[in-house]
């Protein structure tokens, strides 16, 4: 009796199971849904990784679930069933997002907003946002990994070898060093900087009550135009005088229209007479000969405009301070620049030292008192302005330039490293001044737009007249000057 107890108890055991289990499963396909619950559907691309009843949710809660997945028009068309409490609208969205690392996905919804149309039973979602599958990750991943394979290679070219890791260090020395210089530079001139920048702002300060100035000029003209285009009542004032004019105008103007009809009216007579090839007009259009050798004198005159066009012009203010000699050199640089890697340079150079000319004279005397043949060397220094006309060839960061330097024959070597922001400027001119040519060498760093510092050493083989020096130069092209032009002209309007 006892066992056939026990056979009942696990019978009762195992249906009660049996009815639990049918109880979840109806529950999990219909407890997203119920009474008065509606539909809509979504077109996927790819519907990888979803279920039909699993679970359609909304900021993680679950809303609705799924009904169907089945194909129509080459894309995935997933049925929904949503709670009857959620409202969709027509801006709502649709996405998969994975919910597991086996390639399992949900799909997620965000309602929309309520200033568009409630969708229906029935309606369509249409924005879907779709997310990059593995396989296009992959793909992603396999192009940076081609990229990276090509960068390793030209660098293994470029840096892989003996020669290529000395020029590398160089480089890395040259630069260091260079820094290094420029560092030391601008912690003794640290002064003269700030000096500087303030100078920058008193004139900027000054310059707040001439703006205010062309801004008051602006709102009176703009307050006349106001008042002239308004409508008074007939007192016969100013306003009214205007009002007149502006009638008179557009009196004026319509006479003008007329003329311009007439015109217009000859025009078309004399390009119908041309389109018959009749008149001077008509033959230049007809003959073929005179039109080819007119389209290349035209052509001719195009590239000439065009390279005139193309021509930039960079203007130069420098001023030095020479140390030893106590006195400030000034410079006036323009670049005539057709090309980016040519120009041409003139200078202008007011120097306290002066110029130098040497005037040797061969003197024959029948004298006892002097020796038969004798030469004389006359040195002599004049208050003469100096100038300079170079050409200059760039080649990579390697710019050469030859010609006249301060009125000798001269060569010279520039460097330009830090995204042409520092210069290194090598000059060798002079030849004949003295026993040995002049050399000189100096930095250069723009440390504000236009604006440059320099520093170097002049006349470095000979000790007696060897100088240090120190300057500013205020660098701009032809674009900086159609912006300042304009501005000036209105200043001096307002004036």
């Amino acid at each position: 009796m006892a066992k056939v107890t026990q056979a009942a108890k696990v019978g009762a055991f195992v249906i009660l199971c049996v009815v639990a289990a049918f109880a979840v499963a109806k529950f999990m396909r219909h407890g997203l849904s119920s009474v008065g619950g509606y539909h809509v559907h979504a077109l996927l691309h790819d519907a990888t990784g979803l279920a039909n009843h699993s679970r359609v949710s909304i900021a993680g809660i679950a809303v609705g679930s799924i009904d169907a997945i089945s194909l129509e028009a080459g894309q995935a068309r997933v049925d929904l069933r949503m709670n009857p409490d959620i409202e969709l609208f027509a801006n709502a969205t649709v996405g998969k997002q994975s919910t597991t690392l086996l390639g399992e996905f949900a799909l997620v919804l965000t309602p929309g907003t309520p200033d568009h149309n409630r969708l229906k039973d029935g309606d369509t979602i249409e924005i879907v946002l779709e997310q990059s599958s593995t396989a296009d990750i992959m793909n992603d991943v396999a192009k940076i990994a081609g990229h990276l394979k090509s960068v390793s290679e030209q660098l293994a070219k470029s840096f892989g070898t003996d020669e290529g890791g000395k020029s590398m260090a160089a480089i890395l020395e040259n630069v260091a060093a260079a820094t290094s210089e420029l560092n030391a530079m601008v912690r003794e001139n640290r002064q003269l900087i700030h000096h500087t920048i303030g100078s920058v702002e008193a004139i900027a300060a000054s310059s707040e009550p001439r703006i205010a100035q062309i801004l008051e000029n602006i709102r009176a003209v703009t307050s006349e135009v106001r008042v002239m285009m308004g409508r008074t009542a007939g007192d016969g004032g100013p306003a009214q005088d205007r009002m007149g004019e502006l009638r008179e105008t557009v009196a004026n103007l319509n006479t003008a229209s007329k003329s311009l009809s007439s015109a217009l009216a000859h025009v078309d007579s004399v390009a119908g007479r041309a389109d018959r090839g009749e008149g001077t007009l008509g033959r230049l259009s007809k003959d073929e000969a005179l039109i080819n050798e007119v389209e290349g004198v035209a052509e001719g005159v195009n590239n000439y405009v065009q390279r005139v066009t193309e021509l930039q012009t960079i203007v130069g203010l420098r001023s030095d301070y020479n140390f030893l000699a106590n006195t400030i050199k000034s410079y006036i640089e323009i670049r005539l620049q057709p090309r980016e890697d040519k120009y041409y340079l003139i200078e202008l150079i007011n120097d306290p030292r002066g110029k130098t000319t040497f005037t040797q004279t061969d003197v024959d005397t029948t004298n006892p008192m002097f020796p038969p043949h004798y030469r004389t060397i006359t040195t002599s220094t004049t208050d003469a302005f100096r100038f300079s006309l170079q050409f200059a060839k760039r080649l990579g960061v390697f710019t050469g330039r030859f010609g006249l330097k301060e009125s000798t024959g001269g060569v010279g070597l520039d460097i330009h490293l830090l995204a042409n922001r520092f210069e290194i400027t090598q000059d060798l001119f002079g030849f004949g001044e003295e026993t040995r040519p002049r050399y000189r060498l100096y930095l250069g760093y723009e440390f504000v737009h236009h604006l440059w510092m320099l520093g170097g050493v002049d006349n470095i083989f000979l000790s007696n007249r060897r100088d240090y020096f120190l300057g500013l130069q205020l660098r701009f092209n032809d674009s900086d000057l159609k912006t300042i032009l304009p501005f000036s002209g209105s200043l001096s309007a307002s004036k």
